[in-house]
C-alpha cells in the first residue's frame, strides 16, 4: 500500500520540528492506538493536527502584525514627508502693518497646515527677513498673537 499524502505531510513537519514560538522540539506522535494501528501512518493524530492549527495561527497572527507594523511606518513616513510651502513675498503699502501681517501669518499657517515648531520658525525667519527692521517688533508681537491663539487650545489640556 503506498503512503498517503497525509503521511508526508507528517513526515515532513517531524522532521523540520515546530517553527513557532509555542516550542522548540520536533514533533513526536506517541499514541499507543496509533502503534498498534495499522493505518496510523496514512491518518495524523489529533494532536498533531491541533498543533499544526496551533502553528498556522501563530504564522498568520506574525504576518498580521509585521503587516500591520509595515503599514504604520508607511503612514508614519508619509506624514513626515518634507513639506514645501511657496511662500511670495509682494511689496505693499498699508495702512494697518499689524492687521495685514495678522491676516497674512493666519493665512500662511491655516493653509500650509503648520503645526510643528520647526515650521513655526521657518515661517517667522520668512517673515523677518522679507521686511525692513522698523516692521520686526510689530511681527514678532503679532506672530505671537497669532501662535497664542491658533494654539491655545492645546495648552489647555
Amino acid at each position: 500500500m503506498k503512503p498517503s499524502r497525509e503521511y508526508y505531510k507528517k513526515q515532513k513537519v517531524q522532521q523540520r520540528g515546530c517553527k513557532a514560538l509555542c516550542c522548540s522540539c520536533r514533533i513526536s506522535v506517541s499514541s499507543s492506538e496509533e502503534a498498534e494501528s495499522s493505518s496510523s501512518d496514512q491518518f495524523p493524530s489529533v494532536s498533531s493536527l491541533a498543533h499544526a492549527m496551533v502553528q498556522e495561527r501563530l504564522d498568520q497572527m506574525i504576518r498580521e502584525r509585521q503587516e500591520a507594523r509595515r503599514k504604520e511606518r508607511r503612514k508614519h513616513r508619509d506624514s513626515e514627508g518634507t513639506k514645501f510651502i511657496v511662500m511670495v513675498a509682494m511689496e505693499k503699502s498699508s495702512y494697518d502693518p499689524r492687521e495685514d501681517f495678522r491676516a497674512s501669518m493666519v493665512e500662511m499657517i491655516l493653509a500650509n497646515r503648520i503645526e510643528e515648531t520647526k515650521d513655526l520658525r521657518s515661517l517667522l525667519n520668512y517673515y523677518m527677513s522679507m521686511n525692513s527692521r522698523e516692521y520686526h517688533g510689530i511681527i514678532l508681537e503679532v506672530f505671537y498673537e497669532v501662535c497664542s491663539s491658533l494654539f491655545s487650545c492645546c495648552k489647555c489640556h
